[in-house]
């Protein structure tokens, strides 16, 4: 049977042993399976698709008009023209 100082030194070991593994696995590089850089790529292009559907959708079903026309430059200017005119 193990007296109560072999049990705390054993306990005392154990939680070294423990904090040693923590410091190494702090220590380690993590490698990231998909570099940050293109984490922001591919949330801008999925900006940039959302946007567009949005347009199309928009144009299309709320405003009655063929979803080709929505991405037209025509039809841009004159939204533009039209938000724009002197009062």
């Amino acid at each position: 049977m193990l007296s109560e100082e072999e049990i705390k030194t054993e306990n005392t070991q154990e939680k070294r042993h423990k904090e040693k593994k923590k410091k190494r696995s702090r220590q380690q590089i993590k490698v990231r399976l998909i570099p940050i850089w293109l984490r922001v790529l591919v949330i801008m292009i999925a900006i940039v698709i959302s946007l567009l559907a949005g347009i199309v959708v928009g144009y299309s079903v709320i405003g009655d008009g063929n979803p080709q026309d929505a991405l037209k430059k025509s039809t841009w200017t004159h939204i533009i023209d039209f938000v724009n005119k002197e009062r």
